[in-house]
């Protein structure tokens, strides 16, 4: 009688143990029913798409995770218009209505100007060196008019108020001057001395003094490697002489810098003489 009895005891805990495992299994697979529903239903579920043109990247990320969205960058791009590294264009475009959990597909500006090699200008139609330098993704800060014997020619290009020659490299976007020909002028000059000064020097020289450079000849071949340590031995109209303003000077070069001191003599002896 006592066996019967703990046998049906055994069987009683049996029962309840499945019936508790049981009823534990239901609670699960209804949680994982309701959970599932609701993320089914969020995922189709849609919102407005947030504007991140002319954000960050990052601030574009954070706006479009509230939202339940992505963002993925597609391409990029180099503009004036928007600071380096934020977007520049997005689709789905703000305001549209977006599935949750899609995805923005963006473009973003460069983080970094890329570099850009200056062509030679000078000596250029003023409109042929603007499109040149539009093409570039340069700007022209201002324009300059100098007096020269050709108008609407350039006569320099200037970063600033530091001229720059062909094959400087400079940033995307960055500004330079261009300085223009205006034709001869009616003031008188006086031709300055540029015996023993480069290229480029004589140059500066000549514009600051309202005159422009004429022809170029090298008593050798120059090299690109040795082309900036010629120096001026010879010009024409000489030093001394008087012009009209935007008067052409021509000038000879050499490497031997003896020609330009035995210039430089030449001309201190006829100094003393006068």
């Amino acid at each position: 009688m006592a066996k019967n009895t703990i046998s049906k005891g055994s069987k009683l805990k049996t029962i309840l143990l499945s019936l508790c495992i049981a009823i534990i299994v239901a609670v699960i697979l209804i949680l994982a029913l309701i959970y599932g529903l609701r993320y089914y239903t969020e995922h189709g579920q849609e919102v407005v798409v947030p504007h991140v043109t002319n954000l960050y990247l990052e601030e574009a990320k954070i706006i479009a995770s509230s939202e339940g969205l992505h963002i993925e960058v597609i391409d990029s791009t180099y503009s004036t218009k928007t600071p380096l590294g934020t977007i520049v264009e997005q689709n789905p475009m703000a305001g549209a209505k977006a599935k949750h959990g899609r995805t923005i597909y963006v473009i973003q500006n460069a983080r970094y100007r890329r570099p850009v090699v200056l062509p030679e200008l000078r000596d250029l139609s003023l409109r042929q060196a603007e499109t040149t330098v539009r093409v570039l993704g340069l700007q022209i800060e201002k324009i300059i008019y100098e007096p020269s014997i050709y108008k609407n020619i350039i006569l320099d290009i200037r970063q600033g108020e530091t001229p720059i020659v062909g094959g400087t490299r400079l940033e995307e976007g960055s500004s330079i001057t261009l300085v223009v020909g205006k034709g001869k002028g009616t003031k008188q000059v006086t031709i300055p001395s540029l015996t023993g000064k480069s290229l480029e020097e004589a140059r500066s020289w000549l514009l600051a003094n309202s005159l422009s450079l004429g022809s170029v000849e090298y008593d050798t071949e120059p090299t690109y490697e040795d082309k900036d340590q010629y120096v001026v031995y010879q010009q024409i109209p000489e030093s001394g002489t008087i012009v009209v303003e935007g008067t052409s000077v021509n000038i000879k070069l050499s490497l031997d810098g003896e020609k330009a001191i035995h210039t430089i003599s030449q001309e201190t002896s006829e100094e003393d003489f006068f």
